[in-house]
């Protein structure tokens, strides 16, 4: 019997593949748990043309997501915070804050879980912030910190 896969099985298949099995393991456990349908020729017409809209979508949102980082790498980024004589904060300048100061200066809808690397940053200065979007796309936006004068 041969099924095509709906999901990923580890020492069975990936998903999208049409696998000879038989037809007990096909019927009662592959198709019977929803691991796999019966692989006709509409079946699998179906599938290809759902993984090549899956694949237009995915460039779209790529070319998307590197418009979007070289929008946020033409600015440099600044947050007034208030500050001791020696240059340490009242406080900390997170995630959220580095998030609210890009879409105030951009109007480019931010969320704080697209940095890399945690946010807590606690002195006056220059930083390099590293970003990740999906589709493996990743910069860096520099963010000042002042003090409030």
């Amino acid at each position: 019997m041969k099924v095509l896969l709906i999901k990923d099985l580890p020492k069975v298949g990936k998903k999208g593949e049409v696998i000879e099995v038989s037809d007990g393991y096909g019927r009662n456990f592959l198709i019977g748990k929803g691991y796999a349908t019966k692989a006709d020729e509409g079946e699998v017409r179906h599938f290809r043309n759902l993984k090549e809209s899956e694949e237009k979508r995915k460039e779209q949102q790529k070319k998307k997501n590197e418009v979007m980082i070289s929008e946020l790498q033409k600015n440099c980024y600044e947050i007034k915070v208030k500050a001791g004589e020696n240059g340490k904060l009242f406080g900390a300048v997170t995630a959220n804050d580095v998030a609210l100061c890009i879409k105030n200066k951009c109007g480019i809808e931010f969320d704080k879980n697209d940095f890399d690397e945690k946010i807590n940053i606690k002195e006056i200065g220059t930083y390099r912030i590293k970003i990740k979007f999906s589709q493996g796309v990743r910069g860096e936006i520099a963010l000042k910190i002042l003090p409030l004068s």
